[in-house]
């Protein structure tokens, strides 16, 4: 075991990844810590709607990939922004993963990985947070983990709803326009009509004419 796979732990973008049965599964959340060095703990917080966490509660294990910065952002827009309960997420996917102790891991330009078990979960008004026993972890690459500032600053991502961090966008309170990718739910604040023709998504990198106005 590797653990300074833990060292990249930071206020972050995560891939939690589970095994539903056969079939693998998972999200992106943003809030991950090391609880302990000795017997290495780590908690994860986790929509109690999200698919994730039924998964994780009846199969006891998951698995935590470290996202960089050069991480394809398809990752983000496949796991976060549609539910396990009707997409596979895996399948017919262009980024890379591989299975690791039995878990889906993600290594498409990742930091780290770690697997862990569940010890306990304490529950919350909307939220789940998980204590787990660190399996095994290795480091990837020396690439930048990407941080939620990097995120949200540098590709202007938004945070899905089920994401612990998320506030209700300008354009629902009427200030802004608010306009959604079809594709993987990313919201444009403000006049999208003004961006030029070449304007992509900056998640899944599909064209100006795949979002709606909402």
């Amino acid at each position: 075991m590797n653990i300074s796979a833990l060292w990249k732990i930071s206020y972050g973008m995560y891939a939690l990844t589970a095994m539903d049965g056969n079939r693998p599964t998972g999200c992106i959340i943003n809030t991950a810590v090391q609880v302990t060095s000795q017997n290495p703990t780590i908690a994860v917080s986790l929509n109690r709607d999200n698919y994730t966490y039924d998964v994780i509660k009846q199969s006891g294990k998951f698995a935590l990939s470290v996202l960089s910065e050069q991480t394809s952002q398809n990752v983000i827009a496949r796991l976060g922004f549609c539910s396990g309960r009707d997409t596979d997420k895996f399948a017919g996917t262009d980024f890379k993963w591989e299975m690791r102790g039995g878990l889906p891991v993600i290594t498409d330009n990742a930091s780290a990985f770690i697997t862990a078990e569940v010890l306990g979960s304490y529950e919350m008004e909307t939220h789940f947070v998980i204590l787990a026993r660190v399996l095994d972890a290795d480091v990837f690459s020396d690439a930048q983990p990407m941080t939620y500032k990097y995120y949200h600053e540098v590709i202007k991502g938004r945070a899905p709803k089920n994401a612990p961090t998320y506030q209700a966008p300008k354009a629902e309170t009427g200030e802004k326009e608010k306009w959604v990718c079809g594709i993987c739910g990313y919201v444009y604040e403000g006049n999208l009509q003004q961006e030029p023709d070449s304007f992509v998504c900056p998640v899944c990198k599909q064209p100006k004419s795949m979002f709606k106005k909402q």
